[in-house]
């Protein structure tokens, strides 16, 4: 993820109603050492929305912990494997770089997301309550072990 690609990433954010970070702590982000941004792009524009960024992920390492921040997919592409593929690459990367576990918030109710967690081995650790606002609703917190590598 670079600079030019914030303007987007905040309007992936708005319409998939994630946690509101907004353009200027995407920005911020971007320059934290411990930070892991990435976004998934097409070739050329796509003719539908014009849009560079398909989806976006934001984690950041902190005492060997990834912590997923927020994940995002245009609408006209979810189903597609770009949120998955944005997970395996922050988990190697994150393995790279020694991190043993990860842990996240989703939504209760989003079901499409709890699945695609659980597939990449994360398990349902706990419950927050009122966490997410517009709407309110509760987070499940869910967790991964990676175990150390060789």
């Amino acid at each position: 993820m670079t600079e030019h690609d914030l303007l987007e990433v905040v309007e992936i954010e708005e319409s998939c109603a994630l946690s509101r970070w907004g353009w200027d702590a995407y920005r911020e982000e971007l320059g934290r050492p411990e930070s892991m941004m990435y976004v998934a792009r097409w070739r050329r524009p796509n003719p539908l929305t014009e849009r560079l960024v398909a989806g976006f992920l934001a984690a950041r390492v902190t005492a060997g912990e990834m912590h997923i921040n927020n994940v995002g997919v245009i609408e006209q592409v979810r189903g597609r494997g770009i949120a998955s593929e944005l997970l395996s690459v922050a988990v190697a990367d994150a393995l790279s770089r020694g991190v043993v576990s990860a842990v996240l918030e989703v939504r209760a109710g989003n079901m499409a997301a709890q699945s695609l967690y659980r597939r990449h081995g994360f398990e349902i650790a706990g419950r927050r309550r009122d966490y997410y606002s517009r709407p309110t609703e509760d987070a499940l917190v869910m967790t991964a072990a990676f175990g150390r590598r060789a």
